[in-house]
């Protein structure tokens, strides 16, 4: 008997989650047949069998949270050796128990060592409490209905949803920013009157921040705390908005006309069938979150670590305005620009949305985005 434990799955992950088992107790696998899909900071990632044999045990179910080096499965591979694609580590199982002697009762699950009434059992599964995390206050510690309605209550007080994949991986991304990260804010109007009807105002602001990075290129940096790497190369993350959480794939190279049509069109497909290679995810040096798309002018947006900054772009909108001493309605593009103040001074960030302001102003759209 052998078992499987979670390999190390790379960027110093430290667990995953099961999302689903494609084989089953009893079933016979063969080497690099797909044995599970697991869920790290936003891809999901599947693990092949890395022997033949025969499926004894599932050591973790599917929603569990699995450390990497946890066990995940037990087989039986007397009948088949073969060890040619291992992917994680094959840990010795772990002795036998000794036998119980002959006429010895087996100890009863802690399950049945909870002192309850049928009847306040009943209540308890109504009520979805676990006997065994109630002290009872009857006699010799019994659970009592009382008992069982305290917990529900308290229960009903705590219970929420378990934030599980996505949104366990965002949250844990902005408490890291929260801890390290000192943010301002400067804001912005662009006047896009100019811009063709059918421009595309994504592909406009990927040109324009990689205008904005050529100007001033503090903000298309890496911080580590204490040491800047400035950055050769423009690698924007995009902000994309699912009903799982926020994903944010990365578009390579937009300084020299990465980002277009098509790759913004397969990237978001891949969010949305969840699909997205993590090497997709990671390595960006600026983030673009074009929330205007969904409502809202101006914001005071979250700096992810490396990341020095963050564009925000809200909502298109007409706007009375002073054009040659007279009132005019223009279409204008509120324009969001958060920093880590750590490593960016208020005269960079003001200078690189001067410069993203101005490109995106530009009446003529970049030829490489007509060519999209």
């Amino acid at each position: 008997m052998t078992t499987f434990i979670l390999p190390d799955l790379g960027e110093g992950l430290q667990e995953a989650e099961i999302v689903s088992w494609h084989v089953a107790e009893g079933g016979r696998v063969i080497t690099d047949q797909p044995l599970v899909s697991v869920e790290t900071d936003k891809a999901v990632v599947e693990i092949p069998s890395p022997f033949s044999g025969t499926v004894v045990r599932l050591l973790a179910q599917e929603g569990d949270v699995v450390p990497t080096g946890g066990p995940l499965a037990e087989f039986s591979t007397k009948q088949a050796a073969d060890q040619g694609a291992i992917v994680g580590e094959i840990a010795p199982a772990a002795p036998a128990p000794a036998r119980q002697a002959a006429g010895a009762r087996a100890a009863p699950p802690e399950r049945a060592r909870v002192k309850a009434s049928p009847a306040v059992r009943k209540l308890a599964q109504k009520r979805n409490v676990d006997l065994t995390a109630i002290k009872g206050t009857g006699r010799d510690g019994a659970i009592l209905s009382p008992d069982v309605m305290a917990a529900a209550a308290a229960g009903e007080r705590l219970r929420g949803e378990l934030l599980r994949g996505v949104r366990r991986a965002m949250a844990r991304a902005m408490e890291r920013s929260h801890a390290s990260v000192v943010p301002a804010t400067v804001t912005e109007t662009a006047d896009i009157s100019a811009w063709p009807e059918a421009g595309n105002p994504t592909l406009r602001l990927i040109r324009a921040i990689a205008a904005a990075c050529a100007a001033e290129p503090a903000l298309n940096a890496w911080f580590d705390g204490e040491r800047r790497q400035l950055h050769d190369h423009v690698d924007l993350a995009i902000a994309v908005d699912t009903g799982e959480g926020l994903f944010a794939p990365v578009l390579r190279h937009v300084e020299a006309g990465g980002g277009t049509l098509r790759q913004l069109a397969e990237i978001k497909a891949a969010v949305k069938a969840r699909t997205i290679a993590p090497d997709a995810l990671k390595d960006a040096t600026i983030t673009l979150s074009n929330f205007g798309m969904i409502g809202g002018e101006h914001a005071a947006l979250v700096v992810t670590p490396p990341q020095v900054a963050i564009v925000g772009a809200g909502r298109i909108a007409s706007r009375c305005m002073a054009v040659d001493g007279k009132a005019a309605a223009r279409r204008v593009l509120p324009l969001s620009l958060t920093v880590d103040h750590r490593a960016v001074t208020g005269g960079e960030a003001a200078r690189f949305l001067a410069a993203l302001r101005a490109e995106l102003e530009r009446p003529k759209a970049p030829e490489a985005e007509q060519r999209a």
